[in-house]
């Protein structure tokens, strides 16, 4: 752990050992290590494993929100660690392949690819900030394609299901995703279900952690989750999260235009994980601006500090893993969160990301 943080991501307590664990329990071949968390409660035959896996829904976020004695919190494991970053992108690749970051090389919402020399936001294969495809392929799935957990479920012969918004039929509402696990459930094989749905995060992002509807809605997921828990037989239900949330306050980056000089291009991986390429002869210059303006809430590393301290995991690093990395990480600790934009500084109220404790920390919840 580098001695300039206070928390680092716990790389055999995290959430790409937890598709091992249940690897492991259907005797499907694993990638990596287990989470010794969950597999304490893997100790039977159970006709369904389901993990349900709610955006942004971090340790904080349900103790901030929640009854202690309510369905959640009184179900709660114990907790584990999300990836670096926290976030989406990284981590529900990780749930969804077993391995870290640094091993599948899907660091966040836009990544660079040296193949083509662009910044691409990776879930839609399009160049960052704009509605342009990054090529006439998929780069993303071309340079940096997986194997993923119902890929290997297949090979070995057993069941495996996603659920999710974007997956047919489409169920858009945590009414909808609960139905169609329950669905799934019903049927007579032994079984793993994955299922993701992307709240509390949508809205906290728009309101804030801690605001009227973001409890509303952490607090609705709870009762239609316990719902679904009462009505499933022969069951073991995990639900986690991705990644936490934390209220910050954001600048725009091109409003430091002694910074902007020194650029590349513009910033990639997260607005609280900024991949940073700098011009030659500038390196100088741009630590200088960059400390002088954000050293009280930004931990600035070099590449091959990044690369050394294993941030984005321990496993072996995939082949595109260093060319995506800029000449420095300008990694979050505090509350202040840079964007590329006015319009994302000025929209986005929580974020995640960064390395705190809210961002990183995420629960464990078993209902056997």
């Amino acid at each position: 752990m580098d001695k300039r943080f206070k928390i680092w991501p716990d790389y055999s307590n995290c959430i790409a050992n937890l598709p091992n664990s249940i690897m492991k329990y259907f005797g499907v071949d694993t990638v990596g290590e287990t989470l010794p968390l969950l597999d304490k409660y893997l100790d039977r035959e159970y006709k369904n494993v389901i993990v349900l896996l709610l955006d942004g829904m971090g340790i904080n976020i349900i103790e901030g929100n929640l009854e202690e004695d309510g369905f959640f919190r009184s179900h709660l494991a114990g907790q584990h660690s999300s990836t670096f970053p926290p976030t989406t992108v990284a981590a529900t690749t990780s749930i969804l392949n077993g391995k870290m970051p640094n091993e599948h090389a899907w660091l966040g919402w836009d990544c660079y690819y040296p193949q083509v020399d662009k910044n691409i936001t990776v879930f839609f294969n399009l160049e960052q900030g704009t509605d342009k495809p990054a090529a006439d392929y998929n780069v993303p799935y071309t340079y940096t394609g997986y194997e993923n957990v119902f890929d290997r479920f297949q090979k070995a012969g057993k069941v495996a299901h996603f659920v999710a918004p974007f997956i047919e039929p489409y169920p858009n509402s945590i009414e909808l995703i609960t139905d169609r696990v329950r669905e799934i459930a019903a049927g007579p094989e032994k079984k793993y279900i994955y299922a993701y749905y992307d709240e509390p995060d949508t809205i906290m992002h728009k309101t804030g952690s801690f605001c009227e509807d973001a409890r509303n809605m952490v607090r609705n997921l709870e009762q239609q989750v316990s719902k679904m828990c009462e009505e499933l037989e022969d069951s073991l239900v995990i639900i986690t999260a991705d990644h936490g949330h934390l209220n910050t306050r954001g600048v725009c980056i091109e409003d430091y235009p002694t910074i902007m000089e020194c650029l590349v291009r513009m910033p990639s991986i997260e607005p609280r994980a900024l991949n940073l390429f700098i011009k030659d002869g500038l390196k100088e210059q741009f630590e200088n601006e960059f400390n002088k303006f954000f050293a009280e809430d930004f931990v600035l590393m070099t590449k091959q500090e990044v690369i050394d301290s294993q941030l984005f995991g321990t496993g072996k690093e995939h082949e595109c893993f260093r060319g995506m990395l800029g000449d420095y990480l300008a990694v979050a600790t505090g509350d202040l969160t840079i964007f590329n934009t006015k319009e994302e500084a000025e929209k986005f109220i929580s974020v995640h990301a960064g390395l705190t404790k809210e961002e990183m920390e995420i629960p464990l919840i078993v209902v056997r």
